[in-house]
């Protein structure tokens, strides 16, 4: 259970290195997803299964809206 833990925390930092390292939204985002579903895993070891999915439902949600909006921001000429 600990290298679980400790592989979940490690795909963690990977996910949030990600989302920061990428100058595209487009790649970033995928480091995102990797972060909140390892985020939520790592929640769901620990037994809070009801904070994990509202964790998952809000902040994934929330994040995925701000990527939209720089997306089309990024791709109007004007």
């Amino acid at each position: 259970m600990t290298y679980f833990m400790l592989v979940l925390g490690v795909c963690f930092v990977l996910g949030g290195l990600a989302v920061a390292s990428n100058p595209s939204p487009y790649y970033g985002v995928i480091g995102l997803v990797l972060a909140s579903v390892v985020g939520c895993g790592w929640l769901l070891s620990l037994g809070l299964s009801f904070v994990s999915l509202v964790l998952f439902m809000v902040y994934l949600g929330g994040m995925l809206v701000v990527f939209l909006y720089s997306v089309s921001l990024a791709a109007d000429p004007y």
